[in-house]
């Protein structure tokens, strides 16, 4: 009985930690926004069930990032309270994960999305 409170506990927790993602900190809505879009367009364009996993995994990394981006940011400011050169690093470093993530999921939508986008066109 034990085992299964502490993992009731646990997914309270992590669910209460995605709120919170969600509730202070806006970046986590626009890649939400983009997200439903890359879905909606996978829907209408019809791409493959592989294509589809792959621009979910993709959401899931730029999520993934920006919540750990979210962490290592509050972690930062509750440890260090006055400007240190290292917590300026850490930070920017964690901003830069978000970043490359995100660069790289749009490249790979670009892959997925252009053929079929040029094909509707005809081209």
């Amino acid at each position: 009985m034990e085992v299964n409170t502490n993992l009731l506990k646990s997914f309270r927790f992590a669910i209460e930690g995605i709120r919170l993602a969600y509730k202070y900190n806006r970046n986590i809505w626009i890649h939400t926004a983009f997200a439903i879009f890359a879905i909606i367009l996978s829907l209408i364009l019809g791409i493959t069930w592989i294509e589809f996993g792959l621009i979910l995994v993709v959401i899931l990394l730029v999520f993934t990032a920006e919540m750990v981006n979210t962490a290592i940011e509050e972690m930062v400011d509750l440890i260090v309270q006055e400007h240190r050169e290292q917590a300026r690093i850490a930070k920017d470093v964690a901003a830069g994960m978000v970043l490359i993530t995100a660069i790289g999921s749009v490249v790979i939508g670009a892959v997925i999305f252009l053929p079929y986008i040029l094909g509707i066109l005809g081209h």
